[in-house]
């Protein structure tokens, strides 16, 4: 049966009382997980080529712009302090959901790990599928990852599935598009087919167009065997917030949940009506579009962990010594 994660996102706007809402709404409606992101503005880090970005002569976007200070400010009214960590876990136990978290930067990983997760689960982040040295930081606390996909080179997903099987943690590969909003012709959900060669499972982080696509791409990502599907979850209108374009209501996430737990006739049938099928299953080898690839470029190193002992920025991605482990 397809697990449904409920992703909370920022669509809490940093409000604790509407964070306890979107638990109990994602648990009534039929999720299996409810994930937050931990994200603090302190973590952002100031790369002076975003601040204005840069456009070729002809004018195909090279780098794309995103100032400091105005991302730093953004973040700041969203954050979720360490208690707040705590007391969605407990929401999450009372109304029976599995509490989930996406940790983006390493410094941030003791705390996040001291917290009382019910699962010693973890949501890898698509920008950080390779960033290793943060997977073995993260396997010392936590023995079950869901690993977004996105916004990764093949050999770089291949380099990741070695060092999860050698640091014997449990794991799922998602496929995803990193645009947001990505295309129905964009999600090329054949490349789960791909990813079940190097992952024991495989499934679909979903940011297609809710008002546009609506639930289609979800639904056929768990028809066509996806054993996890994530959705961005909004109990709002989805024009009030940044993420509100790809995310499901309560009571889409509902009628996931009902497909999800359909028969395999139901579901093929599904599929046999599906105009959209061809369009949606893609390519499994598909290659990284230029929108993703400036993404790529932004995201990953959005997030680092600074040493106030050294004055540097430690990435994701870099394999030196570090002061909280």
């Amino acid at each position: 049966m397809t697990q449904i994660i409920a992703e909370l996102c920022q669509n809490h706007t940093g409000s604790t009382d509407t964070l306890a809402e979107m638990v109990e709404a994602a648990a009534d409606a039929g999720a299996d997980y409810a994930k937050i992101q931990t994200i603090f503005a302190d973590d952002v880090t100031p790369r002076g080529r975003f601040e204005h970005g840069e456009t070729e002569a002809n004018g195909v976007t090279k780098t794309i712009k995103r100032p400091y200070k105005p991302e730093y400010e953004r973040l700041a009214d969203l954050e979720l302090s360490i208690a707040d960590h705590e007391r969605f876990i407990e929401l999450c136990e009372k109304h029976g959901v599995t509490p989930l978290t996406t940790v983006f930067s390493r410094k941030r990983i003791p705390d996040i790990a001291s917290l009382p997760w019910p699962e010693k689960t973890i949501k890898i982040a698509s920008y950080d599928c390779a960033s290793v040295p943060m997977l073995r930081e993260l396997a010392e606390h936590f023995d079950t990852f869901f690993v977004s996909t996105g916004g990764t080179y093949d050999e770089e997903v291949e380099e990741t599935a070695a060092v999860l099987d050698e640091l014997g943690v449990d794991y799922t590969f998602l496929h995803c598009v990193t645009s947001y909003p990505n295309t129905l012709d964009m999600c090329n959900l054949s490349r789960m087919e791909w990813l079940e060669s190097h992952s024991p499972q495989v499934g679909w982080s979903d940011h297609t167009d809710v008002d546009r696509d609506g639930i289609l791409a979800t639904k056929a990502a768990i028809a066509l065997g996806a054993d996890v599907v994530e959705r961005h979850f909004t109990v709002f209108d989805r024009e009030a917030t940044k993420d509100g374009p790809v995310s499901i209501t309560p009571s889409d996430l509902a009628e996931l949940r009902a497909f999800a737990d359909a028969s395999d006739a139901e579901q093929d049938a599904f599929l046999d009506d599906l105009d959209e099928l061809d369009a949606l299953r893609g390519q499994p080898d598909r290659k990284m579009t230029h929108e993703e690839i400036l993404n790529r470029d932004y995201y990953r190193g959005r997030f680092a962990s600074f040493d106030p002992e050294s004055g540097e920025w430690i990435y994701n991605w870099e394999d030196v010594d570090t002061p909280w482990t």
